[in-house]
């Protein structure tokens, strides 16, 4: 099955790193125009020499006003990614303020601030749009010490699902991918103690974490028009984790 977005503009938050990393040159390879979003500038340095035409935008999306104004000249965009958060575990009598705050506001209200601003100009246009959210099996499930984590992924499901409500009419579908453990730079530094990762596996049917391109393709077929009657879906990339 062959995706081709010759013609689209793509953003994709998070770009510096791992999944939206991936995500970006994949869309770049299969012919998007592409503009990637970090808060690292050196991420995004590095990205723009192992993908040349990729544009450009450092911001921290936690920061409102520096979001809405580095985005507020962006131009046409066809296709959004929204994959930027962070993961702040605590044991749920440890949760400070300051992550839960740091959590929530890049996690549910960026994405929020940063789709409310690319689907305004799609509807200014006139064009019809595509939007996945890169959420995670653990808007489903409880996991230790990820009491704050969850919710925000909970919180960005049901985003995911008003959006896709509220701007069907518009011809613009949302959609959200939940991966279990995935396989970034990260994830294998995180989950390679055997004594940390077999009881995860263990719920796992497939017997094996996700790895980065089980993600970045599934997030293109949503993306692109071979899923065109797809939308409010929050499509599990777990190996049947949820399953279970």
């Amino acid at each position: 099955m062959e995706i081709n977005f010759c013609g689209r503009r793509a953003l994709v938050t998070g770009a510096g790193k791992g999944i939206g990393r991936e995500t970006a040159k994949a869309l770049r390879k299969t012919g998007a125009e592409v503009v990637a979003l970090s808060r690292s500038y050196e991420d995004l340095e590095s990205l723009a020499r192992e993908c040349p035409g990729v544009q450009t935008i450092c911001v921290d999306l936690a920061d409102w006003s520096a979001t809405e104004k580095a985005l507020s000249s962006i131009g046409p965009v066809d296709i959004l990614v929204n994959n930027a958060a962070v993961a702040i575990l605590q044991p749920f009598l440890a949760v400070t303020e300051e992550a839960f705050d740091r959590s929530f506001a890049v996690n549910v209200k960026a994405v929020l601030h940063v789709s409310q601003i690319v689907v305004h100009q799609m509807i200014e246009r006139g064009v019809p749009g595509a939007i996945v959210n890169v959420s995670s099996q653990a808007s489903q499930c409880a996991l230790l010490d990820h009491s704050v984590y969850c919710s925000t992924k909970g919180a960005l499901d049901m985003v995911t699902k008003v959006m896709a409500l509220e701007l069907g009419p518009k011809k613009i579908r949302v959609n959200s991918v939940n991966p279990t453990v995935v396989m970034t730079e990260m994830g294998r530094v995180g989950w390679s103690d055997p004594q940390k990762s077999k009881p995860m596996l263990n719920r796992i049917p497939l017997g094996r974490f996700a790895e980065v391109e089980d993600v970045v393709h599934s997030i293109l077929f949503l993306l692109s028009d071979k899923s065109s009657m797809i939308t409010g879906s929050c499509l599990p990339v777990d190996g049947g984790f949820l399953a279970c």
